[in-house]
């Protein structure tokens, strides 16, 4: 957003604007500039809760204003990311920027970094990306339809899927025996239920399930849909979805960011808040003496 010189109403406090210096001038003009992008930051976050499904704060929160000074005639308002991401709801390293555009424009839905991992480690096939479930796998989702980071962090590390050089963070011998026998410190479940292990399954795509750690999967194992599993209690008494495989998938326009940025009102209020700090100025030094 840029200041136009033909701000509407401008003529209405010609002289009070011909008693302020130039600085004085710029001054006021940043910050109506300022108070345009604020508002319009209020009003792109009200578009996204009316918009999306349960927004997140993350994405809610990641339009940032850099505002506007005396010497610099010029604000934006900019998707970023923040540190806080994890906290939020939102994916650490993915940037929001990406996100709000693909919801704006359409498109091919970019991969998360979890899907990449999963790829690379062999287990999620080519073309496929994933899916929480209909019915979240208790204590997986953050209640916004996302999956939670911790809770993926410990999927992610019990199928060994992180490969970087120097970076272990993959479970152990210990640490999955003890999944194994009581779940580990995320078990949801309590009483007779105890013990948890993950397998992948590929429904007709690989014939049957493949299992990641040592055990013997029966049947119904086989027949399940493409994912990820949790199989809970010994004998698997209880099996559900965690993660779903699914072919990738492509956004439709769904937010119009860019039109509420384009808005005649916005003009307007530019305007009314030009007006407003020329006066506050010109109040606050007084009318000039003549000469």
């Amino acid at each position: 957003m840029q200041l136009n010189t033909n701000i509407i109403g401008v003529d209405r406090v010609r002289k009070q604007l011909e008693a302020l210096s130039d600085f004085q001038i710029c001054e006021a003009s940043a910050k109506a500039l300022n108070d345009a992008a604020f508002q319009l930051r209020r009003d792109m976050q009200a578009h996204m809760r009316s918009t999306f499904d349960r927004v997140t704060p993350w994405i809610e929160r990641s339009p940032k204003v850099i505002m506007a000074t005396a010497d610099k005639l010029e604000v934006s308002i900019l998707p970023t990311y923040r540190s806080d991401a994890g906290t939020t709801g939102g994916k650490v390293g993915v940037d929001p920027q990406q996100v709000l555009q693909a919801q704006e424009y359409g498109g091919r839905r970019a991969d998360k970094r979890s899907e990449v991992r999963l790829r690379r480690a062999g287990i999620l096939p080519t073309g496929y990306q994933t899916a929480i479930p209909s019915s979240p796998f208790p204590g997986s989702d953050d209640g916004r339809g996302n999956i939670r980071g911790p809770f993926l962090t410990q999927l992610l590390s019990y199928l060994q899927t992180f490969g970087d050089a120097g970076y272990r963070a993959n479970m152990g011998k210990a640490a999955l025996k003890r999944m194994h026998e009581r779940g580990g410190k995320a078990n949801s479940f309590v009483g007779p239920v105890r013990g948890r292990r993950y397998i992948v399954t590929y429904g007709g795509m690989r014939g049957g399930a493949r299992q990641t750690q040592k055990g013997e999967f029966d049947q119904r194992m086989a027949n399940l849909a493409a994912g990820i599993w949790a199989v809970q209690g010994t004998g698997g008494v209880d099996v559900r979805p965690v993660l779903m495989f699914v072919r990738q998938g492509n956004y439709r326009p769904l937010l119009r960011l860019q039109g509420l940025r384009n808005e005649a009102e916005r003009a307007e209020y530019l305007g009314r808040r030009l007006r407003f700090h020329i006066r506050s100025s010109y109040e606050f030094i007084g009318p000039r003496m003549p000469e």
